[in-house]
């Protein structure tokens, strides 16, 4: 029997309240079935769960938003990204979505979905907590994958494996409609009086590092949880920025209790955090319905420890769900989402005892 979190908020106006956000979006990578993830968590009781026995104020339209007004009928290739203006199109709608929850000062859920829509959910956050309190947002990026491909670097084209790289300003964008609103809006806030404590020179009143545009997310407030399938350019750009990573060699050498106390002393005790949770983070074995999965990954305890020492800092502001995939490995899409809400509830404050 779970019962409400005891855990004090530090960076939530609203601690009881839980703005959930939908997305039934695939755009950002090749195959289907990842934009049924939502309704499949929701038809399985998760946000039942968290009114009832976590006892959140949910606040949810109802819908799975597929955003196919936003969908252009022709999209072709810009970069060597696939489906740009439609996954651009739709990210700075969930950038909207996850903005209005936030900067109520409600925690933020959202469920993918791909993990392109990060795009969207970290710049909506960084945008919101910029805005209310003048902070700059953590993130913490559980995944197998480093998603930090700029569009050039990519050889596949999917933009699911991009987003690191336009949050950052690794990556930039062309024109509104080509992610450029990522930056505008970052810089609207940077330069307006919302922002306390800066001036619009980059994060925090500092100028961004030689070759990195002012981006929402700072790259020494990233961290990287569960890596070990990442791409020889993404090795690259993570030791050349010096980028906190810890892959699953890390996990296995020190055990993954010493592994969030590194990660929680990198960004402090004083920094907002939006956890960024890729399900194929996990092994295989325990989610398999995964669109990208990689054996040798996290154990579902060590993903819900991950979940339980975020939820403890009482600095969580936001939280994604992505890539649950239920028509792959179809006969064990139960499993995958029950790994998804089982990660949730922990975030949320779920504990064992």
């Amino acid at each position: 029997m779970t019962s409400p979190s005891t855990i004090t908020q530090k960076f939530l106006d609203k601690p009881t309240e839980l703005g959930v956000v939908a997305v039934g979006f695939s755009g950002g990578q090749a195959k289907s079935g990842v934009e049924t993830g939502p309704q499949v968590l929701i038809d399985s009781g998760l946000l039942t769960q968290l009114k009832s026995e976590l006892d959140y104020d949910v606040k949810h339209d109802g819908k799975v938003h597929n955003y196919t007004s936003l969908i252009p009928d022709e999209d072709p290739e810009h970069r060597g990204m696939k489906n740009p203006r439609a996954t651009s199109n739709v990210c700075h709608q969930i950038s909207q979505q996850v903005y209005s929850h936030a900067s109520e000062g409600r925690l933020v859920l959202t469920l993918g979905g791909d993990h392109s829509i990060a795009i969207g959910t970290v710049s909506g956050t960084a945008r919101a907590i910029k805005e209310r309190l003048g902070k700059e947002v953590a993130v913490i990026w559980v995944d197998a994958h480093a998603d930090i491909n700029t569009p050039e670097m990519s050889e596949s084209g999917n933009i699911h494996g991009m987003p690191v790289s336009f949050l950052t300003g690794l990556a930039t964008g062309d024109g509104h409609e080509l992610f450029g609103w990522v930056n505008d809006e970052w810089n609207a806030v940077q330069g307006s009086g919302k922002a306390n404590g800066t001036n619009g020179k980059g994060h925090n009143g500092t100028s961004s590092p030689k070759g990195i545009a002012s981006a929402p997310l700072s790259i020494n407030k990233l961290v990287y949880i569960g890596l070990r399938d990442v791409d020889r350019g993404e090795k690259k750009i993570l030791r050349e920025h010096g980028i906190k990573s810890f892959s699953m060699h890390d996990i296995d050498r020190h055990g993954i209790g010493r592994v969030m106390e590194l990660a929680l002393a990198h960004i402090g005790n004083d920094t907002p955090i939006h956890l960024s949770f890729d399900v194929d983070g996990l092994d295989p074995q325990w989610a398999p319905s995964t669109g990208t999965p990689v054996r040798g990954g996290l154990t579902l305890r060590e993903g819900d420890f991950i979940a339980e020492c975020v939820a403890e800092t009482g600095n969580l502001v936001a939280m994604d769900l992505v890539e649950v995939n239920p028509s792959l490995e179809a006969d064990l899409a139960e499993e995958t989402v029950r790994a998804g809400c089982s990660l949730v509830r922990c975030a949320l404050g779920d504990t064992l005892l």
